[in-house]
C-alpha cells in the first residue's frame, strides 16, 4: 500500500507516493537532498536550483557507484577468507583421516 507523504526539497513542498513503512526513509532522503542542495546554494558557480539539483544528482550517483564498488571488494575479500577457511578445514580433516588410518 502506498501513502501520500509531503516532503520539502529546496523550499518546495512535494507530495510523494511512498510504500507503507518507508516514510522515515523518505524523510531522511529528502533531508539529505536538502542538505546537499543547501551546500550549493551559496556557490557562485551554481546559478539555478536546476543546476544545483543536477550537481547533487551527479554526486549522489557517484557516491552510489563508489559504495557499490566498495561492497563488491568487501564481498570478494569475504569470499577469499571463506575459501581459505574451507581449505584449512579440509586439510585438517584429511590430516585427521590419515592419522586414523
Amino acid at each position: 500500500m502506498r501513502n501520500k507523504v509531503e516532503i520539502s526539497v529546496a523550499g518546495r513542498k512535494l507530495k510523494i507516493g511512498c510504500p507503507s513503512g518507508q516514510e522515515s526513509a523518505l524523510f531522511a532522503a529528502a533531508a539529505e537532498l536538502d542538505k546537499r542542495l543547501a551546500a550549493y546554494s551559496d556557490s557562485e558557480t551554481i546559478a539555478t536550483t536546476e543546476q544545483a539539483m543536477t550537481m547533487v544528482a551527479l554526486n549522489l550517483a557517484h557516491d552510489l557507484l563508489a559504495a557499490n564498488k566498495q561492497r563488491e571488494v568487501e564481498q570478494q575479500e569475504t569470499q577469499n577468507q571463506i575459501n581459505l577457511l574451507q581449505e584449512t578445514i579440509e586439510q585438517a580433516l584429511v590430516s585427521q583421516i590419515d592419522k586414523s588410518a
